[in-house]
């Protein structure tokens, strides 16, 4: 059953070095298509830079795209249905799973989204930043529902604690009166975890949360972020550059690169049987853990990613690609659907 869905989204930053200047754009979403269901993790796996963080925060609306949809679906029974402009916006869809109501965020404006501030939230990279050193704990729990209008201090409090519970810092106690400064790395993350969930969100995205830890600490995280999600139902895009994480977390992935998805699938299926060559490359620098491999050559791709000012014409991985083909400096690659679901934007599996 689909929770929201991406058509053909684009995202591009102006550049503009002069006043008179022709304007430049950085591509940084360039037509993407995907979707996240209720309840499943999505990884979204490519180099830095490719655009992932720039995805996940256009799918929050936290910026807004220059081109494509963005469609979030409520089940018939969810009480923000009532809420004047939601009720206004949704259409009624027929799904297997049963009646959803689709809703298009692409162009809303911020007052209109308040209702999706409490649907959606995001897990941020670095825990050091992303909480005030101003606050406490408790208030960094307290000002999402101060935002959505929970006026009574007492119901924020055990909201707070209760939510602190879940994501084992306990006794809240301990921790609710504390300042960023005096939590480990893994406790201000376990923070930032709960702030993301006290409104009850259905949709998060995980903005590569374990990359600022340290390795003894990622795999707590991890089975946290999998825990809440058996006990919640909530679905995730879990953005990561690490293959070796992702695969013990998400069972679907999208593998992005310069803008674009390159390819997509069940994760197991992908990582035994990559079809893009990008997809290989990726695949082929997860560590080997077998001690007798550390002296193998491991196959590393040449170049450098391309500009995403001026991207190259046809397959934007052409000018790394070891098999390319002179189609693939002019043509775009459609996007190929295989067996099971498996997608793929490559001439290699395109019919000419």
């Amino acid at each position: 059953m689909p929770l929201i869905e991406a058509h053909d989204l684009r995202m591009y930053y102006e550049l503009r070095k002069h006043i008179f200047a022709k304007p430049l754009f950085v591509r940084a979403v360039d037509g993407v298509t995907l979707s996240v269901g209720r309840g499943e993790t999505l990884a979204l796996v490519g180099e830095s830079g490719c655009g992932k963080t720039t995805l996940g925060k256009t799918l929050l609306r936290l910026l807004t795209p220059v081109g494509g949809q963005i469609k979030f679906y409520l089940r018939e029974d969810d009480p923000v249905l009532e809420d004047p402009v939601v009720s206004t916006l949704a259409k009624p869809v027929e799904h297997d799973g049963g009646k959803l109501y689709e809703v298009d965020i692409t162009y809303l404006k911020e007052k209109e989204l308040k209702w999706f501030r409490r649907k959606a939230q995001i897990i941020f990279q670095d825990p050091y930043s992303s909480l005030d050193p101003m606050h406490t704990i408790l208030y960094t729990l307290e000002e999402p529902l101060i935002v959505a209008g929970i006026k009574d201090r007492d119901e924020r409090f055990e909201r707070a604690c209760k939510v602190l519970e879940l994501v084992k810092l306990t006794p809240p106690e301990d921790f609710i009166n504390k300042y960023p400064h005096m939590l480990s790395g893994g406790q201000r993350q376990r923070v930032a975890i709960a702030r993301a969930l006290i409104l009850e969100p259905e949709f998060i995205v995980a903005d590569e949360p374990v990359t600022m830890l340290d390795a003894s600490v990622r795999v707590e995280i991890l089975m946290l972020l999998r825990r809440l999600q058996e006990e919640l139902g909530v679905a995730y895009l879990y953005i990561t550059h690490d293959m070796s994480t992702a695969k013990y977390f998400a069972r679907k992935v999208a593998v992005m690169y310069a803008g674009k998805v390159v390819e997509m699938g069940d994760f197991r299926e992908v990582v035994r049987e990559p079809k893009h060559p990008y997809t290989q490359a990726l695949i082929e620098a997860i560590p080997d853990p077998d001690p007798n491999n550390r002296f193998v050559m491991r196959k590393t791709v040449p170049g450098e990613p391309p500009n995403l000012v001026m991207p190259p014409p046809g397959c934007r991985f052409h000018p790394r690609c070891p098999v390319k083909m002179d189609v693939c400096e002019k043509e775009e690659p459609p996007v190929v659907e295989l067996e099971h679901g498996r997608k793929v934007a490559c001439w290699l599996y395109a019919k000419r």
